[in-house]
């Protein structure tokens, strides 16, 4: 009976640990996914779809394995280290090479493959529990506890550990060393069962040393698949709890990508900034007291800081990495003009839209200068909600920045910002300026009371911006004005919302186009 027991725990025990490697393997092919791929949500859903959908093929499967269990199990699990080991290190070397639609077929078949894997494993340990002597009905509840409470260790394991500590291609290598140890487990623990042992110890060998390769070099090689992705030579890179950052330089040009997304370059990045900052605080009365949600690396303070009537500037931005490059790289240090030492600044590391939820205090200006709404969180900071929020907290005589994409790549996008913005009772400016490295750009003027871009005076020293242009930023042409036809018919816009988030749609479809 005492064997039994032990087999029966190593049994639940191997199950649990199988189950935290699955879901880690599951939530970072969504993370894959959305860093490749983009648009967050759409790609964990189908990544959840795709692995469930494989673990019910496989459980159907399951069926046809009746005999020699331990061994089928050792199989599975040495196939999902493999495959799923290699699973980053893959996608990045064929994102490199063929491309986004190529890196979603292969990392859609990867999903169901080890989704179908995983889904073979419970019914065989269920099964294998019942041979060794425990009840039918006790083994499938203790083997489901197992699996069940292994998924919640998995999730928090990756969110707040693994991902952080060892980004996306060393996290696969090593979540998949633990299915192959376990695989050797079960060897070692069953090997009178086991016929031509040696088989098997030599597979799995081979699947550990592999790894362990893995782990040591996969993310130096992955790194030079990585620096295709970007036009210049890759000088820093990170995965932090939130986002991965990327600096590149190539003759003098500094450029910061977040999530491969592209938020400057140091040979234009001041038309940027300059319409950013200069615009609101020309439109506003008085200039003591603002507010920048994002603005991480520092390149908005620093125009800030020009102004000496500026009491106080709160930069609100979620990671707090971000900040500490910007406050000790010292490429970014030099561009910034070491913005975050001077005592008026202060940084708040929160959601902004958590941050305004609680916020009292009321600004003469609010810059926002967040990512692009390319995602589900982002979103919510482009809604009627937020900007709400940012109007109760915004001085009857003061002026709000907002950057709203280009009205040019994606012209419904920004149009429907721009009447998000408006419908909150604020009266809008609409404005673009030409960026190279981004192409058009637009912003989003927003006060209590109507304003007349004429009236509009930058009276600090900038680099590209002037007063006499600021009117002319108001001027849009045709194809990338308010009167958006489709078919010869006007499109009525609809504000973007938390409850009808609109926006991500028309976000996205507009930049698959570039």
């Amino acid at each position: 009976m005492s064997k039994i027991t032990n087999k029966s725990s190593q049994l639940y025990w191997a199950s649990g640990i199988v189950s935290i490697c699955g879901i880690i393997f599951e939530v970072l092919f969504g993370a894959l996914g959305s860093y490749i791929l983009g648009d967050g949500v759409k790609q964990y859903t189908i990544t959840i779809s795709l692995f469930l959908t494989g673990m019910g093929i496989g459980a159907s499967l399951s069926e046809r394995v009746v005999k020699h269990l331990i061994t089928r199990f050792i199989v599975i699990e040495l196939m999902i280290g493999i495959i799923g080991g290699i699973s980053s290190f893959a996608v990045f070397g064929i994102t490199s090479i063929a491309g986004e639609e190529s890196t979603a077929i292969f990392l859609y078949s990867i999903i169901l493959i080890v989704g179908g894997l995983t889904g073979l494993e419970l019914p065989i340990l269920i099964r294998k529990a019942n041979e060794i002597g425990v009840e039918m009905n006790k083994s499938t509840a203790r083997v489901l506890f197992s699996d069940y409470a292994g998924g919640l260790v998995g999730g928090l394991l990756f969110a707040f550990y693994l991902r952080p500590e060892f980004g996306l291609v060393k996290s696969a290598f090593l979540v998949a060393l633990i299915n192959i140890l376990v695989a050797f487990w079960m060897i070692i623990s069953f090997r009178k069962e086991i016929v031509r042992r040696s088989i098997y110890i030599g597979a799995a060998s081979f699947a550990l040393i592999l790894m362990i390769v893995g782990v040591l070099f996969g993310e130096e090689i992955a790194f030079s698949f990585e620096q295709r992705l970007y036009k210049d030579p890759i000088i820093f890179s990170e995965e932090t709890a939130y986002q991965r950052i990327v600096l590149t330089k190539e003759q003098g040009d500094l450029r910061l990508y977040l999530n491969g997304q592209l938020q400057f370059s140091s040979s234009d990045e001041h038309r940027y900034h300059e319409t950013l900052v200069h615009v609101p605080m020309a439109a506003s009365r008085d200039r003591n007291n603002v507010l920048i949600l994002g603005g991480g690396d520092g390149l908005a303070v620093r125009e800030l800081l020009k102004y000496d009537e500026v009491d106080s500037i709160t930069v609100v931005d979620l990671d707090p990495r971000m900040v500490d490059i910007a406050r000790t790289n010292h490429m970014v240090v030099e561009l910034n003009q070491h913005a975050f030492e001077d005592k008026r600044v202060q940084v708040v590391n929160a959601d902004a839209f958590k941050f305004m939820e609680n916020e009292s205090e009321r600004f003469d200006v609010i810059i926002s200068d967040l990512p692009d709404p390319n995602n589900e969180s982002l979103n919510k900071l482009y809604t009627w909600e937020f900007y709400s929020m940012l109007r109760n907290h915004l001085k009857s005589d003061g002026a709000m920045m907002v950057q709203a994409t280009s009205p040019v790549f994606a012209t419904e996008a920004y149009w429907t910002i721009s009447k998000t913005i408006g419908e909150t009772g604020l009266y809008t400016t609409n404005m673009h300026v030409d960026i190279p490295s981004f192409g058009n750009w637009g912003f989003v003027l927003a006060t209590r009371t109507k304003i007349d871009s004429e009236d509009l005076k930058i009276r600090v020293k900038t680099d590209y911006l002037t007063s006499a242009m600021i009117p002319s930023l108001t001027a849009f042409g045709k194809d990338e004005d308010s009167t958006i036809t489709q078919d010869g018919e006007k499109i009525k816009l609809e504000p973007n919302t938390l409850i009808r988030p609109n926006l991500i749609e028309k976000y996205e479809n507009a930049w698959q186009q570039y």
